[in-house]
């Protein structure tokens, strides 16, 4: 074989195998996640900075929802024009009966929220994404219980990878959901 043949060769076969590591995008880590804990940490001023951080959606999935500066927070959010979804489990807010700020909350006309349907097991979620670029997650309950006086954990992830991530399962539940009527919504 002639060298000019070979060489054509060697530079075809050696574009074949650096051409995809050529075309793909340099790894770009997300940021680090941040971790607060509770009750060294008040974790109730961190969940309501970030919800005030909030300008197209919050996609909320919450075993409990009680605490009301962070109901309050959610409502200032809707009332700003961002789009509220809250999936809660249905067996825990059977066991009270919800409060005014929670009955606002409902009320506001960008908050949609639904219940588990009965399924057996509760959904024991505890987190939320903001504008595709944040997920808030942890241990912690949205009760004034859990984000101030247990020992829980609070973390807070910068990313549009796990902020998707989580969307995309939060979608797949709400659309399962049933929608939650209080007698004034």
């Amino acid at each position: 074989m002639k060298l000019e043949v070979k060489m054509i060769l060697i530079r075809v076969l050696l574009t074949a195998l650096l051409l995809p590591f050529l075309l793909t995008r340099p790894c770009q880590a997300d940021p680090a996640q941040v971790i607060h804990y509770a009750p060294a940490e008040n974790l109730e001023h961190i969940d309501v900075a970030l919800i005030d951080t909030a300008t197209r959606e919050i996609d909320m999935a919450a075993y409990v929802l009680t605490d009301w500066p962070i109901i309050q927070a959610l409502t200032r959010a809707a009332d700003r024009g961002v789009r509220v979804r809250i999936y809660l489990d249905g067996t825990q807010l059977a066991e009270r009966e919800p409060s005014k700020p929670f009955h606002d909350l409902a009320e506001t006309p960008t908050v949609e929220m639904r219940t588990k349907r009965e399924h057996g097991a509760p959904m024991h979620l505890k987190s939320y994404q903001i504008d595709g670029r944040l997920l808030r997650t942890g241990a912690a309950n949205f009760s004034a219980s859990g984000l101030k006086r247990q020992d829980n954990d609070l973390i807070v992830i910068e990313s549009s990878g796990a902020a998707g991530a989580f969307k995309h399962n939060f979608e797949n539940q709400f659309a399962s959901g049933e929608v939650l009527t209080l007698g004034m919504k």
